[in-house]
């Protein structure tokens, strides 16, 4: 199981803990996933993703998950969140 968001693409990177001292020791920086149940408007159905807290934030400041997947580039995308993109995408063109 990857610690990586499914929608922004956030993943664990990694640094140094610095001491006072000014030693340095190998660190991650993990993302703040939570699973969560987002619900798609377009399609009708609730899907479960794996999310960071910040796209959570981003979801809900797009007024919700459809606007927030046909605004997002692919690139940051997991296959799930690329799919579920483009039955959304279909679903409003056939509206």
């Amino acid at each position: 199981m990857s610690r990586v968001c499914e929608l922004t693409g956030k993943a664990v990177m990694s640094g140094n803990n610095v001491s006072h001292a000014l030693n340095r020791t190998r660190r991650k920086f993990r993302p703040n996933l939570t699973k969560v149940t987002l619900m798609s408007d377009a399609l009708g159905q609730s899907v479960k993703m794996k999310i960071s807290a910040h796209a959570l934030r981003s979801v809900e400041h797009n007024g919700g998950l459809d606007n927030f997947l046909v605004k997002a580039n692919d690139t940051n995308l997991s296959l799930k969140a690329r799919r579920l993109k483009k039955s959304i995408k279909k679903k409003l063109a056939a509206a």
